[in-house]
């Protein structure tokens, strides 16, 4: 109660004010607007006259019988006839009679340059001016009386946000110690529960407390994800690094028994240990690139580049280097200009094209192309890759982008692979708001498309499922 007596009290003198600045901003208008219309009209008045206005003559208003007494307006002057003939017709009847009299016998009285005098009858204009004066005033009392009539209410409207917000602060304050009880259950809670242990979830038994418990168990399932997710990272990691290195420890061992004397072992470890090494160098410049871009350091250079010359650099540089291999280049025939990062792009064509090359018979055709392709009623820059493989076993398609994966292990480790290529491709692919599209059959090959459209915002759009 004492609170809505406080929001009225307020609300008055919020409302008085109002009324106040109003009531001075209608009488400053009304004030400028009268000495303007004045101000025009006496100037009309002389340039009608004398044709030349100017500040330094005299002038002013003046009545009838003064001008008559100054013996300075006789009946055979226009003036004169004008006030005539104004008075035989009723005007502005709303006037008070002795003030409409003084208005209907007034004169504009000025000299010009040689000091003879002008009398212009203003009598007219100054009732037309104050019957406009008196029906702007009823409309702005009008407007005042209805700020001090219902003003007040409609600032309590706008004031009840407040008032409700006060009053819920209140109820809270009072409730205090039993927030302090549910909030001491839900720290015990919280701290008994296992962060890495799946399914171990807060329950004070609350109702009151159920968002915040929600919240709560959400925050953990997303904890609890991440850190599966880097233990399998750490632990294939350490899996992939661990046959190289065992590889290296075999052969110094080898090297220390008998390369010393045997030209054969010498030459073989020596291209093993090389082999590995280089092995070893790639899989931790990748692991190196994924841990960049994972925690946000690897930033793209966007820029308008040709898609057809990205592709056929890639191309090239496939033809030159492996010769094992026939090399195809399929470009669009339109000219395929895209926002993206060619440096990035470029290395997820290779990575294709190296992909393929791993699962393509020896003299085997790979085909890179560009091109547009429609999607939605709209064309969608592309380029794709297509081998002349083995092909990729139906239950394998929705993993092969992920990390370590391998279609064929044994295959993989052969050709060298670390089964990061693909997650690479994926990382810079979502950065680009593009997405993976693929076709396969065992046993004729696989096409692995790249569509990256140019509506969307660069910046990890979600890989579109895979097509078979």
């Amino acid at each position: 109660m004492k609170d809505n007596k406080r929001t009225k009290s307020i609300s008055r003198r919020i409302n008085l004010d109002l009324f106040l600045r109003l009531f001075s901003s209608f009488l400053l208008i009304d004030i400028l607007l009268a000495v303007l219309s004045v101000s025009i009209w006496c100037w009309s008045a002389e340039t009608s006259e004398k044709d030349s206005f100017s500040l330094s003559s005299h002038r002013g208003f003046s009545s009838l019988a003064s001008l008559e007494k100054e013996e300075l307006l006789t009946e055979d002057d226009e003036a004169f006839r004008d006030f005539k003939r104004s008075s035989l017709s009723e005007i502005s009847p709303v006037f008070p009679r002795s003030f409409r009299a003084l208005l209907s016998e007034s004169f504009y009285v000025f000299e010009d340059d040689k000091g003879d005098s002008f009398c212009v009858y203003s009598g007219t204009f100054l009732l037309n001016l104050f019957s406009c004066l008196y029906v702007i005033a009823f409309v702005e009392l009008l407007i005042l009386a209805g700020v001090l009539i219902w003003g007040a209410g409609k600032v309590r409207r706008h004031l009840a946000p407040l008032d409700e917000l006060a009053f819920k602060a209140q109820f809270f304050g009072d409730t205090a110690d039993f927030d302090q009880q549910a909030l001491h259950e839900l720290e015990s809670a919280v701290n008994s529960v296992s962060p890495m242990k799946d399914g171990a979830h807060v329950n004070t038994g609350n109702a009151e407390m159920e968002n915040l418990e929600s919240s709560i168990n959400s925050l953990l399932d997303r904890i609890r994800a991440g850190y599966r997710q880097q233990s399998r990272f750490v632990s294939d990691a350490s899996h992939e690094l661990r046959t190289p290195i065992a590889v290296l420890q075999g052969y110094v061992s080898m090297l220390d028994r008998w390369g010393k004397d045997d030209e054969k072992i010498l030459e073989e470890s020596i291209e093993a240990i090389k082999s590995e090494t280089q092995h070893m160098n790639r899989l931790v410049e990748q692991l190196l690139f994924l841990a960049r871009g994972d925690s946000g350091r690897t930033k793209l250079h966007m820029e308008n580049i040709s898609l057809n010359e990205i592709i056929e650099e890639v191309y090239e540089e496939s033809s030159m280097i492996d010769k094992d291999h026939k090399y195809i280049f399929r470009p669009c025939k339109e000219a395929l200009t895209i926002k993206g990062d060619s440096a990035m792009l470029k290395q997820t064509a290779r990575i294709l094209a190296e992909n393929a090359a791993k699962y393509t018979p020896s003299g085997g055709s790979i085909i890179l192309s560009a091109f547009l392709k429609n999607k939605g009623g709209e064309s969608c820059p592309a380029f794709a890759v297509e081998d002349e493989g083995m092909g990729i076993n139906g239950e394998d398609i929705s993993h092969i982008f992920e990390r370590f994966f391998r279609s064929d292990p044994a295959r993989g480790k052969d050709s060298g692979g670390t089964g990061l290529g693909l997650s690479i491709a994926k990382w810079i692919v979502d950065r680009h708001g593009g997405y993976f599209d693929v076709l396969t059959s065992e046993g004729i090959g696989t096409r692995i498309t790249v569509m990256l459209p140019q509506k969307k915002a660069a910046g990890g759009r979600p890989t579109a499922p895979a097509h078979t």
